[in-house]
């Protein structure tokens, strides 16, 4: 799960660079945008409209499968899936990157905890 504190933290690193461009703007406009839907936002001004937009409901899926929560690749490919099943699948890469990539684990270890 996303924090505020990550959300801040992204939101100004791209307001603190220097020549930011297109791309720049476009994680900016997101940041914000996760900002004020999870979280109520912290700058009102930049937010015309305060009805949630999301589309997505967040309830657990009926029968222990997931639920649709947005539409990367990777919730796609989930979506209905049996939530076990999915874990297992996460568990063994979790495992992976802890060998290979500890700094990436331990990261997301850290936010898991902070769930």
């Amino acid at each position: 799960m996303i924090t505020e504190h990550d959300l801040q933290e992204a939101i100004a690193e791209c307001q603190g660079q220097r020549n930011p461009n297109a791309n720049t703007c476009i994680k900016l406009a997101a940041f914000l945008t996760l900002q004020k839907e999870m979280f109520g936002g912290k700058d009102k001004e930049h937010f015309a409209d305060d009805r949630n937009m999301s589309g997505y409901s967040f309830a657990q899926a009926p029968n222990g499968t997931v639920g649709l929560y947005g539409e990367s690749d990777f919730l796609s490919a989930i979506e209905g899936k049996d939530t076990k099943s999915v874990f297992m699948v996460m568990n063994e890469l979790m495992d992976t990157m802890q060998v290979l990539q500890p700094r990436i684990y331990d990261s997301v270890m850290r936010k898991v905890q902070n769930i």
